[in-house]
């Protein structure tokens, strides 16, 4: 399904069409579908009572052609107990309506969003179930050719009828939206092939943000080379797609107060260079570059809704492969940062990007806190899954608050242990470091190797290897690419950072 457009109005039922109707467990319809309860001949009613409908969360119940109207159908949805509602259960029904109205292939809907207590649905409830629709929706299709059976294909038109519908709308268009369009640029990044989306493609991708008011610095291989970001250099040096770090602030806050730094890993294919991946499911590698993705993706968010905050995004943009010219296991590196680095595994490249762009970010930057992200390990799979990112940080403040935020969006987050003791899996015989302690806790010690690039600045760091790309399908994502940490780290900015 193409976007579906989202509408606000007044509470009223359509003369055709569909109408989606929320039901308690209590089974009383609301004001506006009792009436048309009322017209239809109790329809309504004995369709719950034949089917033993019972308002349970999030069921759903179709009822075509209701006698004694014109509508196409009824669908109806459980809230179960409207009191016990979090924010994130608003935006799981607005997923659950959308997956409904896609299986059916209705073009047009309204939905009620009433409750037969009388209570209003505020409109910061109505945006989330909007903002669940979109997420829903969403699909990466544009390489697939037409087929016979497209022509069946609809766009949803979906009208979200409430009391307070100006308020509503106003929130959507202002804050809301423009958390769905940056999901979505987040999807599209890392669903696309490697063959389109290289270092320069991405770079440009991100430039277009000037649009917004974003402003965005390229730096070349040239100029990376001269400043010694040859951490970052070294990983790139086997591909023919030049390296690119891409710089994007938003100056939406007061004029000199420090900002928010967020850093993606932009790795755009990774084959392990000259320590190769096994060739199953190499395809997937694609998507190592979904902690940049998720940057620009927040980047965009910020700006479309002109978040009164200061913030940089940093991007580190390579290709890792192994060609002749390729990065060998035993190399040593001088980073930015002046420490050396011994590089016993090639596939262990994502922190040798990260590690320049850290330094850059703490010593121009002087940033109040910063945030990464990166596809850096498969052991965080095995400790976690794709249930949660992990969260390494050195700041009790900064992880409580990303734990916090993720529980609200239901991005969430779990806390891994950093320690001193973990550094000695790290130390080096020949330089300041190596860049893997091996298989024993390889998140962990990826993590230490980190933090010895930010300093004292407040920093966190997400593992989301398991949460960026080969999402579970949930209510709310159906696609390969969640979009993950694009609602979490917005919802950062906002409650923390955001004057």
């Amino acid at each position: 399904m193409s976007r579906p457009t989202i509408a606000f109005a007044k509470p009223e039922a359509p003369a055709t069409g569909t109408l989606v109707v929320l039901v308690a467990e209590d089974l009383a319809l609301p004001p506006t579908a009792a009436a048309l309860d009322a017209t239809c001949g109790g329809a309504l009613g004995r369709a719950i009572a034949k089917a033993a409908f019972k308002g349970k969360g999030f069921a759903t119940l179709d009822v075509v052609a209701p006698a004694g109207c014109d509508l196409d159908r009824v669908v109806l949805v459980g809230l179960g107990k409207p009191a016990d509602l979090s924010e994130k259960d608003w935006l799981k029904l607005g997923g659950v309506v959308a997956g409904k109205l896609i299986d059916l292939k209705v073009a047009a809907a309204t939905l009620l969003l009433e409750r037969a207590d009388g209570e209003g649905i505020v409109a910061e409830r109505a945006a989330d179930v909007a903002l669940g629709v979109r997420l829903r929706a969403y699909a990466f299709d544009g390489y697939k050719t037409k087929k016979k059976d497209d022509d069946d294909k609809v766009t949803l038109d979906l009208t979200l009828a409430l009391a307070d519908s100006s308020a509503a709308k106003k929130l959507w268009k202002a804050r809301v939206e423009p958390i769905s369009d940056g999901v979505t640029l987040t999807r599209d990044l890392i669903c696309e092939p490697a063959n389109v989306l290289g270092t320069e493609e991405f770079a440009a991708k991100a430039k277009k943000l000037e649009k917004l008011g974003v402003e965005v610095e390229i730096l070349g291989e040239k100029e990376l080379k001269k400043a010694g970001w040859n951490a970052l250099l070294g990983v790139a040096q086997g591909s023919k797609r030049p390296p690119r770090v891409v710089i994007m602030r938003w100056n939406g806050g007061a004029e000199g107060e420090a900002p928010v730094a967020f850093v993606g890993k932009g790795v755009v294919f990774d084959s392990g260079g000259i320590s190769i991946k096994p060739a199953a499911g190499m395809e997937d590698m694609k998507g190592d570059m979904g902690g940049a993705a998720v940057v620009t993706g927040l980047m965009h968010a910020l700006a479309s809704r002109k978040a009164k905050v200061n913030v940089v995004g940093a991007i580190g943009l390579v290709e890792n492969m192994p060609d002749a010219g390729a990065q060998r296991p035993g190399d040593i590196v001088t980073s930015l940062s002046g420490q050396t680095i011994e590089v016993i595994n090639t596939d262990a490249e994502g922190r040798l990007v990260l590690c320049d762009v850290l330094w850059h970010v703490k010593e121009t930057v002087k940033p109040a806190a910063i945030v990464d992200l990166a596809t850096l390990t498969g052991a965080i799979l095995v400790a976690l899954g794709k249930l949660n990112a992990g969260l390494f940080t050195n700041d009790d403040i900064l992880a409580e608050r990303l734990t916090t935020a993720g529980l609200v969006t239901g991005e969430t987050v779990w806390r891994m242990p950093l320690s001193a003791d973990y550094d000695k899996l790290i130390d080096s015989t020949w330089a300041d470091m190596k860049n893997t302690g091996g298989r024993d806790a390889g998140s962990v010690t990826a993590a230490q190797f980190l933090k010895r690039f930010v300093g004292d600045v407040p920093w966190a760091h997400l593992d989301v290897a398991g949460t960026a790309m080969g999402s579970p399908s949930t209510d709310l994502n159906k696609a390969w690419a969640s979009g993950w940490g694009v609602r979490l780290l917005d919802r950062l900015v906002a409650d923390h950072y955001e004057k």
